[in-house]
This record gives structure tokens, sequence and C-alpha cells, in this order.
């Protein structure tokens, strides 16, 4: 079995691929201190509970946007799995072509999307990804990363907002009633939440426009579904679309290393 390891600045995802589906899949928080083997056991209780255990994993492939951290989930691989990870950006090979300036600046989560994205639909297409920042990424019809752009996301907007402003609240993030609040919370909610939807209505109209040809639109990541039904420029929510891009660079590297 596979465990594939996607871990954003916020979130980390675990998931486990039986060779022909997903069966289980768990998240925590990022923690750049957490040691391989608090990962272990908190992944051992886990698996506990789906029936499964640690000896039952035999293949590991990582993606990480925190390199501090990539040390301790090398070692949860090496120690409690006993196999080497596949690691994006290090010994994984990725087959992408990577077409902005210097490719060694695009970030492991976006060519992994990309990845995901082209396995599952047809291009050419614009992926949007809502985690700590929100990033739009196209991707061209034949798989290539063509580069896009980075916004803060919306959870930092917020925080933001009340880290800077002494008399604004913390407040949680929800689609409100109106566009006009009625007071400072709903005032709020309704600037970050609509100033996002007219972020992603802005940009797409824009990318299309500079790319010059049709774009599929698909969203992914933590808080994607917050859009869903706030506007039609998103064509696809797909939350599984960074481990299904972990899963066809898997298939790639055991594929190619099998090979006579």
């Amino acid at each position: 079995m596979l465990l594939a390891i996607e871990q954003g600045n916020t979130n980390t995802l675990f998931a486990v691929h039986d060779g022909k589906e997903w069966i289980a899949q768990w998240r925590t928080a990022t923690d750049s201190m957490r040691t391989a083997d608090e990962y272990a056991v908190w992944l051992h209780q886990l698996l506990e509970m789906q029936h499964l255990k640690l000896s039952d994993l035999d293949a590991c492939i990582v993606s990480s946007v925190v390199p501090q951290s990539i040390f301790n989930l090398r070692n949860l691989s090496r120690r409690y799995l006993h196999v080497e990870p596949l690691v994006v950006g290090e010994n994984a090979h990725l087959d992408v072509d990577i077409r902005i300036e210097k490719p060694s600046e695009a970030g492991a989560d976006r060519l992994v999307n990309a990845i995901g994205a082209h396995v599952a639909y047809p291009g050419p297409l614009l992926v949007i990804d809502s985690g700590t920042a929100t990033t739009f990424d196209v991707i061209g019809a034949d798989g290539g990363f063509e580069g896009g752009a980075i916004a803060p996301g919306i959870n930092l907007s917020m925080q933001a907002l009340h880290g800077a402003a002494a008399r604004l609240p913390r407040v949680a993030i929800q689609k409100p009633a109106h566009v006009i609040g009625k007071g400072t919370v709903e005032a709020m909610q309704a600037g970050v939440f609509w100033g996002y939807v007219a972020l992603i209505e802005g940009l797409t109209d824009r990318m299309r426009a500079e790319y010059g040809q049709p774009l599929t639109v698909i969203a992914t990541g933590g808080v994607a579904s917050l859009f869903a039904g706030a506007t039609a420029k998103i064509d696809v929510f797909d939350h599984d679309l960074t481990i299904r891009g972990l899963l066809e660079i898997y298939r790639r590297n055991t594929q190619s290393a099998n090979r006579p």
C-alpha cells in the first residue's frame, strides 16, 4: 500500500492507496518541529481505526512546501515503513515541462496539482488552489506548467485584518447574506468572501484573455468548497486533485524503474 503525504503550510494530508483506490485520508496541522517518532505514533493510532498497520504500507511519496519538515517525513518512511520515500523536488521524476523563467522556483504543490489535473481533465486548464496562499496555475493541453499567479489565502487575509486593526474582531469565514454588511462582522465577512470571489473571477477572465484559449477552471484546496455556488467561473471542484497527482508521480517513477 502507498502512503501519500501532501504537506502545505497550514495542514498536512496523509492518504493510503491500496492499489485500486484511496481507502483512508487524515489531516493534521503542519508543524515543522514534529519528529518522525511523533508522526509514527499518530499515524499508528489512525491506521488501527481503519484496521490497518504500519507494516501494511510498503511505499511512500512526499510533497512538501515546508523544507524543514522533509527530514522528519523522510525518516518516518525509513524507520517505520522501511522504504526510501519518493520526495517531489528531490528524487521523484515528474515528467512535466516547466515553462517558467526559473523552473526551480515552481512549488512542489503547484507541480503536483498540474499533474493531477492533466491526468483527469482535457486541457488547457486553470487550477485554483485555495490554501494558505491562493494559487492560479495554467496547465497546457500537453500537461506543461505554464505559470500563474499567487495571492494571499482567504484565511490569511482575515487574520491580517484582525491582527493589524485593533478594533476589528476575529471572525469566522463564511458566505454572508449580503454584500453590503450591516455590522462590523458582516462587513468583514462580505469584504473577504466576496472580495475573493471577485479575485477569482477577475484573474480567471484576465488569464483566459492573455492565454488566448478556453481554459477549464478547476478549484481545489482546503477552503475551495466555500466558493461552491458563489461563482460560475469555476467549472469543477476537485478535492482529490493533489493526491491524484502524487499517485500519478508514484506510478511514473515505479513504472520507469521496472522497465527492462
